[in-house]
């Protein structure tokens, strides 16, 4: 579970002025960067932080666990930014085809001739830029799980609790919204693609590469059988692009993992926070609690 939820809980549960100061600060980061992340514009994460804390107070002194409390703050977190009215032009209105998503002959040949620095998924500078752009990209649906999963650190399980979606599902949305991302922080036409609105050639993509894609995600989140991983493992010791490929993939989810947390604008949350916690004490005084 999330090391901020277990730092709010027990900033919850000392009852002084000042932890619960900070209790408050911890939700209001974590809800404000998830809003980002997931609508994109700040004017929502602002409305989510605030719409989603003033829900979640009467129910703070509830809580006595960590797990309880991030199933439900991310879950009417998510809801309210599903609702958003501000789409991004990016957003794609059908869904990813994992066809669509994996690179032609053309493109593994320039993989293999390219060499792949790990370092320049730093995020820094237009690398940053580009990933908030591939995120904006993504159709909701894909963008909640890859969010939850690579970018606020929960798991497979987390995530469904969360989302109410099977695994399975899951683990399908998670590897077309990473295959996404990695498309579009290596290909810098991919993004004028989607906005015209036209559609690629179908590139020739070889038989023997092809039939590993769909399980990249799971072989490197180590949910493959051992048979699975000594079948991608032993093409992948004979094909240097794939190798290239499957690195890129690794780049793409780690620039995910690593991206920075945004922060509210300072007066805004401050003045929120005055309004949280008198509302707060209010909900104590209504529950008994000293």
């Amino acid at each position: 579970m999330r090391s901020d939820m277990d730092e709010a809980i027990a900033l919850l549960k000392k009852g002084d002025e000042h932890a619960l100061e900070k209790a408050i600060t911890v939700l209001q980061q974590a809800v404000f960067a998830f809003g980002m992340r997931v609508c994109g514009q700040r004017e929502d994460a602002e409305d989510t932080m605030q719409e989603v804390l003033f829900k979640a107070i009467p129910y703070l002194p509830k809580f006595d666990n960590a797990a309880a409390l991030a199933k439900w703050l991310y879950k009417v977190a998510r809801n309210r930014c599903l609702m958003s009215r501000r789409r991004s032009k990016f957003a794609p209105k059908q869904d990813l085809s994992l066809d669509e998503l994996m690179p032609g002959q053309a493109e593994l040949q320039e993989l293999d001739k390219q060499p792949l620095n790990p370092e320049g998924a730093a995020m820094r500078g237009e690398q940053g830029l580009r990933l908030r752009e591939a995120i904006r990209g993504l159709p909701p649906h894909y963008r909640i799980v890859l969010v939850l999963r690579d970018m606020e650190g929960f798991t497979d399980e987390e995530v469904s609790e969360i989302t109410g979606l099977r695994p399975g599902t899951i683990r399908v949305r998670l590897h077309r919204a990473r295959l996404f991302v990695r498309r579009e922080l290596t290909n810098k036409n991919a993004e004028a693609e989607i906005n015209s609105g036209k559609k690629a050639p179908n590139p020739q993509r070889p038989g023997r590469c092809k039939k590993m894609f769909a399980g990249l995600s799971d072989y490197l989140d180590g949910e493959l059988d051992q048979f699975s991983c000594e079948e991608i493992e032993a093409h992948l010791d004979g094909c240097e692009p794939c190798k290239k490929f499957l690195r890129s993939l690794e780049t793409a989810i780690e620039t995910c993992r690593q991206s920075p947390a945004d922060c509210p604008d300072r007066k805004r949350a401050a003045t929120l926070k005055k309004q949280l916690l008198a509302a707060y004490s209010r909900a104590l005084a209504g529950t008994g609690t000293n």
